[in-house]
């Protein structure tokens, strides 16, 4: 897979416990899910995936480009996209114009990045807001502008940092069916705690506890974790339980 992490250790601050500790893991291609209850070092994960945060021990690598490595950096959030669990807003610009200056600084030309903001709004189904100011919008509509900011320089690998909060459950099922529409051309990986987002938009399942990766595997060979009497339908929330009740 694209996105490996070697060895990485990371903490918040000298005195502080380590959030991730000698950490060895690899993304298999395409989409995956990374659970984790509250606290897990998912956010962490995914900000060092995205080199917005910088491992105190270790390596992060995408393919051959390594973010710490300055000449790398460049190529590296071209080919990387992150959205974080609460992306920042510049309150003055109207959606089209937010998420076409986020294609900007990724490297994109100015009206190359224009015209790829309209397809993009388009793609999380915000048409008829794109000439609206940010802050008129819900949260709801917000986050999924957010979505269309990851999505608008065509980049190879989007990491997704709770992308479904705030979204209801019509615009969840879209976010997925988004999902579903990048198979065989982006790379994906969602975190989240709720075991709803887990669906057949899915390969594998990443489950990660107190910054060790407690499973990795297919969404088939996950459910295979379910206590053999669990309730028909709960098969997964009982597979999520049943591994973290192993890991303590």
């Amino acid at each position: 897979m694209p996105l490996r992490y070697q060895s990485c250790s990371f903490r918040y601050g000298r005195r502080s416990r380590s959030v991730l500790d000698g950490l060895d893991l690899d993304f298999a291609p395409g989409h995956t899910v990374l659970l984790g209850p509250n606290g897990a070092g998912k956010s962490t994960l995914l900000a060092l995936g995205a080199g917005a945060a910088k491992a105190e021990a270790g390596r992060v690598r995408y393919q051959s480009l390594d973010p710490a490595i300055r000449k790398d950096l460049r190529a590296y959030r071209s080919k990387v996209s992150w959205l974080p669990q609460r992306p920042g807003f510049l309150p003055g610009m109207t959606c089209r114009e937010h998420v076409a200056y986020v294609g900007w600084l990724k490297g994109m030309r100015e009206r190359e990045a224009w015209h790829a903001a309209a397809a993009a709004i388009e793609r999380v189904g915000l048409t008829e807001k794109s000439q609206s100011k940010i802050t008129s919008l819900s949260g709801g509509q917000q986050q999924r502008i957010a979505i269309a900011q990851a999505l608008v320089h065509d980049a190879e690998l989007l990491l997704l940092d709770e992308p479904t909060v705030g979204l209801d459950p019509s615009q969840r099922r879209r976010f997925l069916d988004l999902l579903v529409s990048l198979r065989g051309t982006v790379h994906v990986i969602v975190s989240t705690h709720d075991i709803g987002d887990l669906d057949e938009s899915f390969d594998e399942v990443v489950v990660l506890e107190a910054g060790k990766p407690r499973f990795r595997g297919t969404v088939n060979a996950f459910a295979g974790h379910a206590a053999p009497d669990c309730a028909p339908g709960r098969r997964l929330e009982s597979a999520y339980a049943s591994l973290l009740e192993a890991a303590e």
